[in-house]
């Protein structure tokens, strides 16, 4: 935990609204396989393009009262949510992690924002930010215990086998899908993260988060039952994180 906060801490902090925002636009672009660097922004409604004016994180948001400037529709809180959480994510890491790695801790949270957001919205995990972060998970571990390296590699390959079985024995089972491939992907990063002593404490958190969604759901009227789809990879994203920032559950 810093006393402090450092430049990068500072620059992150500037740029987490408008990281957020663009984590908006993976959220709702990725699934409908829509380009997210390229397409102009335009109002999901009326499909006008936005000007410079309206791109402005949260404060383009509250002026215009949460609706489009050119036709009135609501725009939801899904932008001015993500932007916060993205901010949320730079001060808790400030709080809790050492400061050589706040900027590798931030870079997963907001990528494990993208995918606890798209999931929860479109029971979704694109490969264009699952696939990356187990390389990433194996860079950093090489970064801080270069001796772990192979341990880590290992965890994800062992992570992957492991939730590809479940979902095979689900299928064939229950005869349709419980868990998707997005999700075997997403336990591998867990695993190329967090090694094999985390492995159990990531599922814990997810099983935990999910169970969570789900009663806050029927609080909110939702019908649940054995039927009801789950957001398997809001939870993993969840526990990647726990368990990285906080390390292994412990019963000794």
């Amino acid at each position: 935990m810093m006393d402090g906060l450092s430049l990068e801490a500072v620059f992150l902090l500037l740029a987490a609204p408008f990281v957020g925002s663009f984590l908006c636009v993976l959220v709702l672009r990725l699934p409908l396989g829509e380009d997210v660097v390229w397409g102009r922004s335009r109002c999901p409604s009326c499909k006008h393009d936005l000007a410079a004016r309206d791109l402005i994180p949260l404060v383009s948001w509250v002026m215009a009262r949460g609706r489009c400037r050119y036709c009135g529709t609501r725009l939801g809180y899904l932008y001015p949510v993500m932007e916060l959480a993205a901010l949320g994510v730079v001060l808790w890491t400030v709080a809790v992690v050492d400061e050589g790695v706040v900027a590798v801790t931030v870079l997963l949270g907001w990528a494990l924002l993208s995918l606890a957001a798209m999931d929860l919205r479109s029971f979704f995990l694109s490969d264009a930010v699952t696939l990356p972060l187990i390389p990433a998970g194996l860079a950093v571990c090489y970064w801080l215990e270069p001796q772990a390296v192979w341990e880590h590699a290992l965890a994800a390959l062992a992570a992957a086998a492991i939730l590809a079985c479940l979902a095979f024995a689900y299928r064939r089972l229950r005869e349709r899908d419980g868990l998707g491939y997005g999700d075997v992907k997403l336990f591998a990063a867990a695993g190329a993260w967090t090694g094999a002593m985390g492995l159990g404490t990531v599922l814990l958190w997810a099983v935990v988060v999910n169970v969570a969604l789900l009663l806050a759901g029927r609080l909110a009227g939702q019908q649940v039952s054995a039927e009801t789809k789950v957001p398997v990879g809001t939870g993993l994203a969840a526990g990647l994180w726990l368990t990285w920032l906080y390390g292994p559950l412990s019963i000794l």
